[in-house]
């Protein structure tokens, strides 16, 4: 859903009375997606925006853990090729699938690449079973069956997984923000969460997100066109001005400040470090081929509930909540993963904050163009495109949610307890596990059983019965001794 209602944008003219961008907007289908060029560029400047902090957080993830042999990734190579990655999936993302869906990174599956596979085997070996989920990805593309899987997805369960998204989001958003912050162990309290660092708001920080996400909704409220990108804008020079003038010691990742050199060297040296089969030769085929299942199974699922919540969201699917073309996006998402690997920068996938974009009125592939060129820039420019500060972005999270739940909420059938438990559960369990894929996996168990125990087993397709028996295997791994 735009943030905004539509505006009527001047079409500048070239000599002759032709429009200057005509050959962009039949190409990317602006105008036919009731878009403008203006819309689609605050859009693409949005979406990187929010998720600008991957070029340093993935980095951190990656270069903390080392391999068999003790050896980390470099830091500086890391953000090269979190980066140019990012940059080459987003554009392709662009203009292949004419989606508004960015990728980098993905958080979940790098953890699980460095704190799962590496430790067993080499970083080139790790990032070999990465490239091989990346195949197994595509495969299942061109053979049909991950088109089938989400067609056969009720529509029900595909609000569902938009609404999980948007209150997963939303949470993102808070605890990035240090709105909300993990409560500690040593604490022995049951309570997960809690407001602010130590059960209250405090610190200059938290102000801007405050300011941020009110200035947010007042602008969505007053209908103002471009009012996520305002809004970030707005309190990243906020942050900025509080940063020179007070002694701020809790920004977190991220510190507003400009940097004393703003280009930075990119350093390739980690482009192609890869072995495809190595890892199996250190752990064994079995356990390997579980690990190329774990990767497969994160970025499948987390990419498919992202493709369907933001194409949901920006308008791009039919009335049975199908969208057009989504298998030059399902390939575009594999060969990302791939990409990923080959670049040692763990698997890129679909991110979730491209909704942040979605709600400026993007609605092309136009919009990813501009995020994925941003990134190419940030390739220069790290410590600037880094300076944005998560208590500006993260406003920008908790307004999407709003708006994806709002839209959502009501088309589901309610009435229907075998669509409605299911539909309950994986709108929870997103926020709840801090991950999409749980929330998809227990959805999709949860309506199998109960379609069988309503005598409903001939309801149910059959790509829920494999999938569900998938997810049931994969959480009864630990307990078979099979991770």
């Amino acid at each position: 859903m735009s943030t905004s209602a539509p505006a009527k944008v001047p079409t500048p003219e070239k000599p002759g009375g032709a429009p200057a961008y005509g050959a962009l907007d039949r190409y990317f289908k602006i105008s036919e997606r009731g878009s403008s060029l203006a819309r689609e560029i605050r859009g693409g400047f949005a979406t990187f925006f929010a998720m600008a902090y991957i070029i340093v957080l993935n980095p951190i993830i990656l270069s903390s853990a080392k391999d068999m042999y003790g050896h980390h990734l470099d830091n500086g190579q890391l953000v090269t090729a979190t980066a140019l990655t990012a940059a080459f999936a987003t554009l392709l993302m662009g203009v292949i699938g004419n989606v508004p869906i960015a990728l980098a990174a993905g958080l979940g599956v790098n953890s699980v690449v460095a704190l799962q596979l590496a430790p067993r085997m080499s970083w080139p070996d790790a990032m070999g079973m990465v490239v091989l989920a990346g195949f197994v990805v595509m495969l299942l593309v061109a053979t049909g069956l991950r088109e089938r899987v989400m067609n056969a997805v009720p529509f029900g369960l595909r609000k569902a997984i938009s609404i999980g998204i948007g209150l997963f989001i939303m949470l993102i958003g808070l605890v990035d923000s240090g709105f909300v912050t993990r409560i500690p162990d040593a604490a022995q309290t049951t309570v997960p969460l809690q407001l602010g660092a130590n059960g209250h708001l405090d610190g200059w920080p938290v102000l801007i997100f405050i300011l941020g996400a009110l200035l947010t909704f007042a602008l969505i409220v007053r209908k103002v066109p471009g009012a996520i990108l305002i809004s970030i804008v707005g309190m990243t020079v906020l942050a900025l001005v509080i940063n020179s003038v007070a002694t701020v010691t809790n920004w977190g990742l991220t510190v507003p400040k400009w940097p004393g050199n703003p280009v930075a060297t990119p350093d390739f040296g980690l482009i192609g470090q890869v072995s495809l089969f190595g890892g199996f030769s250190k752990v064994g085929v079995l356990t390997g081929i579980l690990f190329v299942f774990t990767v497969l199974l994160s970025c499948f699922f987390d990419a498919m509930g992202t493709i369907m919540g933001v194409g949901d969201e920006a308008k791009l699917t039919d009335a049975q909540g199908y969208m057009p073309g989504i298998n030059r996006v399902l390939f575009v998402d594999g060969l990302a993963v791939a990409a990923g690997g080959a670049s040692s920068s763990s698997a890129t996938t679909a991110f979730v904050e491209s909704t942040a974009g979605v709600g400026e009125g993007a609605r092309t592939g136009f919009a990813n163009v501009v995020t994925g060129s941003l990134f190419a820039v940030a390739l220069f420019l790290t410590p600037v495109a880094t300076m944005v500060p998560s208590q500006a972005a993260t406003p920008a999270l908790v307004a999407v949610g709003f708006l994806i739940l709002s839209n959502s909420v009501k088309e589901i059938g309610w009435a229907d307890y075998t669509i409605a438990i299911p539909a309950f559960v994986t709108m929870l369990m997103m926020p709840f596990t801090y991950s999409i894929t749980n929330g998809i996996g227990m959805g999709f168990i949860t309506f199998v059983v109960l379609r069988l125990a309503a005598g409903r087993a001939r309801d149910i397709p059959v790509p829920m019965y494999v999938v569900s028996a998938v997810f049931a295997f994969y959480y009864l791994m630990p307990a078979l001794g099979l991770t």
